[in-house]
């Protein structure tokens, strides 16, 4: 087995590219983060991210704890892979790795720098700190579609003493393996993540996803405030899901059609019927 190291700071675009540098050089396996991904899938592992404190999140990144060691052990072995791609941040992180899941030592190393500008390094950094996006080289789902795309999960993100939620962007794999697509359901999940951001709806009902040759129709079926200026509302939910559905899918989002279904009154409790409401995103 032939292990490579990709190594670069952390926030410097080396998860992000860890797919492109995979596939120059013929490799199907990655470890990042406490994973052992296999092309489009987690083989095995547990995310550092999902750790609730910064030293808990680098114990489970170098597989200190044995248990977890195991398990990816025991998937490499079945596997046994010709070659393997060890992410890191420093030559010492990706060597301890190796040491911990018995792999022979890294023969062949790579950095960020040699992939990346300097200043395209300061904008993945920018990217992280200031915007909270971490990539990982994993798909979540498989879909429909016929367009590449993104998906994003909140994260734990850990800055000086304090905790906060780090937006993961999930990198298909699709890049120099053709084809990749995006189901109906992803879509919906995001619209619904967004729509319900917005204070004054109370209620999501129904999200359908049309597709056709030139894009994507989503329709919104919502229960609101009473007393909820409705038409800035829904501008603003309009704008603000078809910039997030673009972003992390790709899809050309042709309209966004909300309809307010019921309106809810405080206080009372009660959900009253009202007008169907229909406003479009142009």
């Amino acid at each position: 087995m032939k292990v490579y190291s990709f190594v670069g700071a952390s926030g410097s675009g080396k998860s992000h590219h860890a797919s492109f540098v995979a596939g120059k050089y013929g490799i199907k396996y990655i470890i990042d983060d406490g994973l052992l991904i296999c092309e489009n899938r987690i083989i095995s592992g547990v995310s550092a991210k999902r750790e609730k404190t910064k030293l808990s999140a680098i114990r489970r990144a170098i597989f200190t704890d044995d248990e977890h060691a195991r398990e990816v052990k025991k998937s490499i072995e079945e596997i046994n892979p010709d070659k393997i791609l060890i992410i890191g941040t420093s030559d010492k992180m990706v060597d301890k790795i190796a040491e911990r899941l018995n792999l022979p030592p890294v023969a062949e190393r790579i950095y960020i720098e040699d992939i990346l500008s300097s200043e395209e390094i300061e904008l993945a950094r920018k990217k992280r700190y200031e915007e909270g996006m971490h990539v990982i080289p994993v798909p979540t789902f498989e879909v429909k579609k016929h367009f590449s795309g993104y998906f994003i999960d909140p994260l734990r993100i850990f800055r000086r003493k304090e905790i906060d939620f780090e937006k993961t962007v999930v990198r298909p794999y699709y890049s120099y393996l053709g084809k990749y697509t995006i189901s109906e359901n992803v879509i919906n999940s995001i619209v619904l993540n967004e729509a319900k951001k917005f204070e004054g709806i109370y209620k999501i009902n129904k999200v359908i996803t049309e597709n056709y040759t030139e894009g994507i129709i989503i329709k919104i079926d919502i229960v609101m405030v009473h007393g909820t200026p409705i038409n800035s509302v829904l501008r603003g939910a309009i704008k603000k899901i078809k910039s997030v559905v673009e972003y992390m899918t790709s899809l050309n989002v042709l309209d966004i059609k909300i309809h307010v279904k019921s309106l809810y009154i405080k206080g009372n409790d009660k959900i009253l019927k009202t007008r169907e409401i229909l406003d479009k995103g142009k």
